[in-house]
């Protein structure tokens, strides 16, 4: 119909919710407050709150403008990128020396990033794998984006416990166990190699294991999914430890790997899909599968961040420069936790605040209310998500004290209001307690939990 008749196409078209992450962005370039903070986008800042590009970065940039024109081009790529990347990038997260990369037994794909791989994925499954691997398992909280990623693609999405509300910060691990072993042998599961995102929250090496002994017994298939190799810690092999365990263990798994976090190069889309296969032919034929689902969906990846990346890989100079910058950079969010901690036990926040320090990666799971996350953002014009998610990268030295002071006045008021509320309350004894009483008491007690660690 044309816009002649009065009708249009597009007429019963509803508008789409915002995202939250994108959202939360939006809100905060249109405020023009002075002391405004974004912590809302996973995306490092350096300590004067400037995106940064790292310096091992532009010497890869000066060195491809070089022999532009020659052998670097703008033609297009092959479906599944350079055969030089793949052998870099399994390296990298696999170890040079593992046997399945030495023995070829390793699919690999570039991907547009981490979402690109994740797609890629859940396309292959879905269209190769057993249906007993089309059930997904993700951890209860996870990235925003998995379970659109999945469910899109036609699997049936279902969670792990994770994060453990009742012993507020910590790993929910006897409850993801007895998930795990509860899931439909043969189905996927959706693990983050580190730094999980949003919690901030990592099984220990020993937890590690038990995982995947319960995966291998119940026949299980990870999907690994590394966003922050070298991030997290600021060592690229112990951000590794999860992956090169369940590959010594001979799992047939997916890694998804992302250079956005890493390398800082979010906007360049480069990413790898490597599949772990028994056998050289196995991952010969699982590569021919993996080229008719990129070719229809986008094609051939991008050329200038695979370059980069081989740039900086491919050079002893470079790769030891890189290692130099992600310790810098994971040293400025590790004492970004430790100022933040210190300024809340100072100023005596009611609630504990070791949780912040416990945590690693860009991401803090603060444990602060919507409501509080609302206050926030309203009267303090500090932008997180309303999880209670706030990204260490946006905090520097410059606004750390205005935080630390914001978050103390949300957590304090809430503490006041609920402390009054009690106080307006009749009190009666024990015997003649009602059930409206003994709701409002656990109410509040779940409510301190959220917010008060200590509680």
């Amino acid at each position: 119909m044309g816009s002649s008749s009065g009708t249009s196409a597009f007429q019963n078209i509803a508008e789409a919710p915002i995202d939250p992450i994108l959202g939360t962005t939006q809100m905060f370039n249109e405020d023009t407050h002075p002391q405004k903070v974004n912590l809302g986008v996973g995306a490092y800042r350096t300590e004067e709150g400037k995106p940064h590009v790292l310096n091992c970065v532009r010497a890869a940039e000066e060195e491809m403008l070089k022999v532009l024109g020659t052998s670097i081009n703008k033609e297009y790529s092959t479906i599944d990128g350079p055969p030089e990347l793949k052998k870099m990038t399994q390296a990298l997260v696999f170890g040079k020396d593992a046997e399945a990369v030495t023995t070829g037994r390793i699919a690999s794909v570039q991907a547009l990033s981490g979402t690109g791989a994740l797609r890629v994925v859940a396309e292959f499954v879905k269209t190769h794998m057993p249906a007993t691997m089309h059930e997904i398992w993700v951890s209860d909280p996870t990235w925003g984006n998995h379970n659109t990623i999945f469910a899109v693609s036609g699997l049936i999405v279902k969670t792990y416990p994770y994060y453990d509300k009742t012993a507020p910060r910590s790993l929910n691990f006897d409850g993801m166990i007895a998930a795990l072993k509860g899931a439909t042998p043969g189905a996927m599961v959706l693990l983050h190699a580190c730094a999980h995102n949003p919690t901030g929250v990592d099984p220990t090496e020993e937890q590690w294991k038990q995982i995947a002994e319960v995966m291998k017994e119940k026949q299980l298939t990870p999907l690994m999914d590394s966003a922050y190799q070298g991030y997290a810690s600021g060592s690229l092999d112990k951000d590794a430890f999860a992956i090169r365990l369940f590959l010594s263990m001979g799992f047939e798994m997916f890694m998804c790997q992302s250079f956005a976090k890493n390398l800082g190069l979010y906007g360049e889309r480069i990413g790898m899909l490597h599949v772990v296969c028994n056998t050289a032919d196995q991952a010969k034929a699982v590569l021919s599968q993996l080229k008719l689902v990129i070719r229809p969906m986008y094609s051939s990846p991008p050329k200038h961040g695979a370059e980069l990346v081989m740039q900086i890989l491919g050079s002893d100079e470079s790769f030891q420069a890189w290692q130099a910058e992600l310790t810098e950079m994971a040293n400025r969010i590790l004492e970004v936790r430790d100022l933040l901690r210190k300024g809340l036990e100072a100023k005596g926040t009611p609630g504990t605040w070791n949780h912040i320090t416990d945590q690693i990666g860009m991401f803090s799971f603060t444990g602060l209310s919507q409501a509080m996350c609302e206050r926030l953002i309203k009267e303090h014009h500090i932008y997180l998500l309303k999880s209670g998610r706030i990204s260490l990268a946006g905090l520097n030295k410059g606004n750390i004290q205005y935080m630390v002071d914001s978050v103390d006045e949300v957590v304090a008021t809430a503490h006041r209001t609920h402390m009054l509320q009690l106080q307006s309350s009749a009190a009666p004894t024990s015997e003649q307690e009602t059930g409206q009483f003994a709701l409002e008491r656990s109410v509040f007690h779940e409510s301190r939990h959220a917010c008060f660690p200590s509680a």
